[in-house]
């Protein structure tokens, strides 16, 4: 079975993005040769990447090209968006069943891109595998939380941690079940 990947920058104080949705806090922190934070190895690993609407949306309104355009990509939304690209799907019903199927069909793992309400979602279904969270050492003091409250609580194991010169830490956990 392929497993979901949730792979994501945090700020150390659990934020995923500015208030207003924004990511340039990142932008002191660039994927580069020198500071990968394993990011080439992993996308080679899947082939599917899991986002919600708003992330599908931000990434649209940046000026660069679509950064999964290899991959297919499943869109959680609400509203139905119009997309010009046929490796792009749009899930506005029957979720937590549709990534179930998706877990079971052959491929590589799949990459949950984000956001917030999507990983709770999956997180209170059991249906995420893997956690790689690489902390970015800013606090945003407020903003889109990495984890929302959850009704339901879940355990993870430490399988491997580095941290870079630059004081980022990446952290991957296995959930256990």
């Amino acid at each position: 079975m392929r497993k979901i990947k949730l792979y994501i920058a945090s700020s150390i104080d659990g934020y995923i993005a500015d208030l207003d949705g924004g990511l340039d806090w990142l932008s002191k922190y660039p994927i580069t040769p020198e500071f990968n934070y394993g990011y080439d190895i992993f996308f080679e690993s899947v082939d599917s990447v899991i986002m919600g609407g708003r992330t599908y949306r931000d990434i649209l309104n940046m000026d660069v090209i679509y950064p999964y355009e290899s991959k297919t990509s499943y869109v959680i939304t609400r509203n139905k968006i119009s997309s010009l690209k046929e490796n792009i799907r749009f899930i506005t019903n029957n979720v937590i069943e549709t990534i179930s199927d998706l877990k079971e069909k052959e491929g590589k793992d799949i990459w949950l891109v984000g956001g917030g309400e999507i990983i709770s979602m999956l997180l209170s279904h059991d249906l995420i595998d893997e956690m790689i969270i690489t902390y970015i050492p800013t606090i945003l003091g407020d903003g889109i939380p990495l984890f929302l409250k959850s009704k339901k609580d879940s355990n993870w194991k430490l399988i491997n941690s580095q941290s870079y010169d630059n004081s980022v830490l990446t952290v991957e956990y296995q959930q256990i079940v």
